[in-house]
């Protein structure tokens, strides 16, 4: 019964882990930045509709736009000692992009999809990025109901009807609809940097949730959850499932988060856009060398969730 047990779950395993959707996102270049100690992961969120049918895009709120953006762009270290820590790169942020000139961040995957987003991180942050995540509007949701919705504590009232979003104060079990739209929503003072601290908050908790003992013992949950992953989740040729699930483990350790410091806002040929300076190269400086950040350079002040 063991050797059965055994064998069926290596197998499920490479199963699913051959149904991943992968595609060549960290593709070798000239100058790219050598190995970082630790592990790097570059999350992304896109904007993407278009395994949505319209009855879906009219539920979940997303509207009919074409094309895939980048709605979130995180970075995921592991050094060698110490914790983990999810770093959230605005969206906004002003930065060179290989044969393109200085844009917002979020323009690189427009311009030439995962490749040159990769490339583009990797080249103003001096980081080397070891693995690559993806998910879209189609499949976020559905990986938040698999597990049973996430429950997240609100210090103030949410509503956003652009985002579908309309939220109480207080503790609350969000389910996938619900939850996409608190990640969505710019409606606050500082719009974007507010968004991005719910963001990284949400995800460690999905992810806590998604290793907690009420899933991965619950066989209606923990194959709902996998299968939405697999459908939902686009990897790096060179990625599995035994990263994410490692990812998944890490992210459940109360993580170290922290938002890009930059110099400030500046108008620019793209508009009102965040401006890197000495403190954004300091802060990558102690990732690219697996060394702590030290606390000035961190900040986590906004958004919702307590």
């Amino acid at each position: 019964m063991l050797l059965v047990f055994v064998v069926g779950s290596l197998g499920l395993l490479f199963y699913y882990d051959s149904q991943l959707h992968r595609t060549d996102a960290l593709a070798a270049y000239a100058g790219r930045p050598s190995n970082t100690p630790g592990t790097n992961w570059l999350i992304v969120g896109t904007d993407s509709r278009s395994d949505l049918s319209a009855e879906q895009k009219k539920e979940l709120s997303t509207g009919d736009s074409d094309g895939s953006r980048t709605d979130t762009i995180m970075m995921v270290s592991k050094p060698p000692g110490g914790k983990a820590m999810i770093t959230s790169i605005p969206r906004d942020l002003y930065v060179p992009i290989p044969g393109m000139g200085s844009h917002k961040v979020n323009a690189a995957f427009n311009f030439g999809g995962p490749q040159l987003l990769v490339q583009t991180i990797e080249g103003f942050t001096g980081v080397h990025i070891d693995h690559y995540a993806e998910i879209g509007f189609g499949g976020f949701d559905s990986v938040v109901d698999a597990v049973g919705g996430v429950r997240i504590c609100l210090d103030q009232p949410l509503r956003d009807p652009k985002a579908g979003l309309n939220l109480p104060k207080g503790c609350q079990n969000l389910n996938g609809q619900q939850a996409l739209g608190l990640v969505r929503t710019r409606a606050f003072p500082n719009a974007d940097l507010e968004r991005v601290v719910n963001q990284r908050k949400f995800l460690s908790a999905l992810m806590s949730k998604a290793t907690s003992p009420s899933v991965l013992a619950n066989p209606f949950r923990v194959i709902p959850f996998v299968n939405g992953a697999v459908d939902a989740v686009t990897v790096d040729e060179g990625d599995h499932l035994w990263n994410l699930m490692g990812l998944a483990w890490t992210l459940r350790g109360n993580p170290i988060t922290t938002t890009t410091p930059t110099g400030g806002d500046e108008y620019t040929d793209d508009g009102d856009a965040l401006i890197p300076d000495d403190s954004t190269t300091q802060f990558f400086d102690h990732i690219s060398k697996g060394t702590p950040v030290p606390e000035d350079l961190l900040s986590n002040a906004g958004g919702a969730i307590g």
